[in-house]
């Protein structure tokens, strides 16, 4: 199954979009996939959750100004301002989500996971199922849309910094790679828990876990393989 991701090759160094080199002639890519920039506005730069902070704020200042019975020129010019302040910021996290989801692909193979991204400095990091324990699916909504969270083994660590925002929030101190905000999680996740399983369950390889679903949350669905 290969599903397309709709980004032209626009990286020179890459031997196919999202992959720095050149697959063995035995593997081959079931599934590549980009953040979806509107969903990672939402749920990783929370432009909404800050766009209500900055109303808050201006209707206290608003009210504020109000009170103290000043200029009405001047309290227009200080309720300008801070709206302006508030649009520059709410422009760039809205730009910062853009440009994260536009400059990432991933990629599932049936043999690991290749997550390329970065802005002004572009990483990919190979992830081969060996050292993958487990996987997390998490829904953000009735649209398909969702995060792939991945576990490591404990030997292996990415830092945090490193990541973001490709990765699994609040867990800082074991940080998980994340596909964010990509369409059709769902079938993503299977896509993955298929192949891996699969090459677990290969003779030279430790046995496979099992899909199981978990509790769903006011966040969204999880399904976790592990």
């Amino acid at each position: 199954m290969n599903h397309s991701h709709g980004h032209e090759h626009e990286y020179d160094f890459e031997a196919s979009p999202g992959l720095p080199e050149p697959l063995p002639a035995r593997e081959k890519i079931l599934w590549q996939g980009a953040p979806q920039w509107r969903a990672m506005a939402w749920h990783v730069f929370h432009v909404r959750k800050v766009a209500l902070y900055f109303a808050a704020m201006w209707l206290w200042q608003a009210a504020y100004l109000w009170e103290q019975g000043g200029d009405a020129s001047v309290m227009v010019q200080s309720l300008s301002i801070s709206a302006s302040l508030a649009v520059m910021g709410l422009g760039l996290l809205l730009g910062s989500a853009w440009m994260s989801a536009r400059n990432a692909l991933y990629t599932i193979t049936d043999r690991r996971v290749v997550m390329r991204y970065g802005i002004a400095l572009t990483l990919t990091y190979n992830l081969p199922y060996a050292r993958i324990d487990a996987a997390d699916v998490r829904l953000w909504n009735d649209q398909g849309v969702g995060d792939i969270s991945l576990q490591l083994n404990r030997s292996d660590r990415i830092g945090w910094v490193h990541l973001w925002p490709h990765n699994r929030p609040w867990h800082m101190k074991h940080p998980q790679p994340s596909l964010r905000c990509v369409a059709n999680a769902s079938e993503a996740g299977r896509v993955l828990a298929q192949a891996w399983s699969v090459l677990r369950n290969s003779p030279m390889a430790a046995p496979a876990a099992t899909l199981a679903p978990a509790n769903s949350t006011p966040q969204g669905v999880q399904t976790q393989w592990a």
